[in-house]
């Protein structure tokens, strides 16, 4: 079955196949085979960035469906949904229509309530490939109550709201395009609706931040923040279900047996509820409920970007960037550590009244609020000294930032979200270290994570100390990534993030000054295609 049957947008997205480039030729491609480079920065020795360049769109080439990007063929072989909005970010210097089209698929299989779901199932792809995979998730039947699609299979639950972000980016690399097929028009009421759902039926504590209802969600599958959440939780029956996962990944790479029977019982009784967001306490209410820094930061930054959407296509949206700042002030209340030096998880089943309990783990969510240009600045001077700290050793015995802290007690450098570095979450923190004027700082992160992209082969995550690989090779968003971080300029923020921080710029003259700082985000070129 052709996949984009399954997807009626995408019919639109690309009523002409021809029309959406392959990647396998064009300037600077050449005939490398991903993951036999190892170089110096780029930076140092920019005669590299081509071959590189040309290798991480080889990986994307190859994992293209046609009508979006599975994250790699054999682990991944569906459509992940933060994945995509992380793939097109670096398909828009490549090919703008393909990233355009890559969104679009994803969003083709949002829900009637709005959620946008985390797997987007492939058809064509055999149904023991992956688990849980679409007879598990039964989306068509058990969500029909939510507003399930019928036409497509999915997953019920979501993943980081990046999309917005990844919009606007996308849109900015070809204006004209984006114009003619209608791009952000027809994406805008989407993302509208993504936003509401999180913030109104996930608004589980009932402060105004969303909170995540599996593990999954929040994206970084088995971080030790969630071993006291997940401590509630009866595990399923190992006999009950066969990971597939463990077919192409190294056992000791990967989730415990006991992590999974938590997920999967979790998922089956979100499943059987029909998929229904219930607050924290009751006796149909969730197990686990966590509000959780990294998730809330996205959302409030693709909330700035769906402000600047508006702006674009003529009808401004001002109250967007007023919540925006009223969630970011609701994140430092609630879940800032000023002892701990960075944003804690809130368990909410954990305290009285779903109050929730702070969780007392550094992972790198924790450091992710730095994209927000809002922050106080006390805050961001913390964020940047705990990054730099022993904890995640930023610079010093580390050149890409952790996934949980280096000295925390079940540090493993190597297990999934226990320890190892990732790309995305890396590039994130490089964005925001650029924004708030640590350019130093960003622009050693930058040259590691492309010279680690290009020594691993692509890799899904690496061991920090060491910068090995772990998990699959030829891993999309580390592929898109390095592209983005691989393009002439850093890619430019959206204009209202630039206005928010040219707020806040006053407050912090001891470290740079408004006008160099409102100037070099400025500089690059708002609307400008890039190459």
């Amino acid at each position: 079955m052709d996949r984009t049957a399954a997807h009626p947008a995408a019919e639109t997205a690309a009523p002409e196949a021809e029309r959406v480039p392959t990647m396998a030729s064009g300037p600077g491609v050449t005939d490398v085979t991903p993951g036999s480079l190892t170089l110096v920065p780029p930076f140092s020795a920019p005669e590299a960035a081509p071959r590189l360049r040309s290798a991480a769109a080889r990986v994307l080439h190859a994992n293209w469906t046609g009508t979006s990007t599975v994250p790699s063929r054999g682990l991944y072989p569906h459509q992940w949904s933060w994945d995509s909005a992380f793939i097109a970010i670096g398909l828009r210097h490549l090919s703008p229509l393909r990233a355009q089209i890559e969104l679009e698929t994803l969003l083709a299989a949002q829900w009637g309530d709005g959620r946008v779901p985390h797997i987007v199932f492939n058809p064509d792809v055999p149904a023991g490939a992956y688990f849980p995979g679409p007879g598990f998730w039964r989306s068509s039947t058990d969500g029909r109550g939510a507003g399930a699609p019928e036409a497509v299979e999915t997953s019920g639950i979501v993943q980081p709201p990046v999309h917005a972000l990844a919009a606007l980016l996308v849109h900015r690399a070809d204006p004209g395009l984006s114009q003619a097929r209608g791009f952000l028009a027809r994406l805008r009421p989407k993302l509208a609706a993504w936003h509401r759902y999180l913030l109104e039926r996930r608004d589980l504590g009932g402060a105004g931040l969303a909170s995540v209802v599996h593990p999954w969600e929040q994206g970084m599958d088995n971080s030790p923040c969630w071993d006291a959440p997940l401590a509630r939780v009866t595990p399923a029956p190992a006999r009950s279900f066969r990971r597939a996962d463990l077919d192409h990944g190294t056992v000791s790479d990967r989730p415990t047996d006991l992590d999974y029977g938590r997920y999967v019982r979790l998922a089956v009784r979100y499943r059987d509820g029909g998929y229904a967001d219930r607050a924290p306490g009751g006796a149909d209410g969730p197990e686990f409920a966590v509000e959780d820094p990294a998730f809330n930061a996205l959302l409030i930054a693709s909330e700035q970007a769906l402000a600047e959407i508006c702006a674009e296509l003529g009808e401004p949206e001002p109250e967007r960037l007023a919540r925006a700042g009223r969630l970011t002030g609701v994140l430092v209340e609630r879940l800032w550590d000023s002892e701990a030096g960075l944003f804690l998880c809130r368990d909410l089943p954990a305290g009285p009244g779903g109050e929730g309990a702070p969780v007392p783990e550094r992972a790198v969510g924790g450091l992710l609020p730095l994209l927000l240009p809002g922050l106080p600045p006390r805050v961001v001077d913390a964020l940047v000294h705990t990054a730099r700290g022993p904890h995640f050793g930023l610079g010093g015995p580390v050149q890409l930032v952790p996934s949980y802290d280096l000295l925390g007690p079940v540090f493993d450098p190597r297990r999934y979200w226990r320890g190892p570095a990732w790309f995305n979450t890396n590039w994130l923190l490089e964005r925001g270290l650029r924004l708030h004027g640590e350019r130093g700082l960003a622009a050693g992160l930058r040259a590691a994570l492309v010279e680690t992209a290009a020594a691993s082969g692509f890799a899904e995550y690496v061991d920090p100390y060491t910068r090995e690989s772990c998990g699959t090779r030829d891993f999309s968003w580390t592929a898109a990534l390095c592209v983005d971080l691989l393009s002439e300029e850093p890619a430019h923020e959206p204009a209202a993030v630039v206005r928010a921080g040219a707020e806040h710029a006053g407050r912090w003259a001891d470290r740079r000054t408004a006008g160099v700082r409102v100037r070099d985000l400025s500089a690059r070129g708002q609307g400008r295609a890039m190459p």
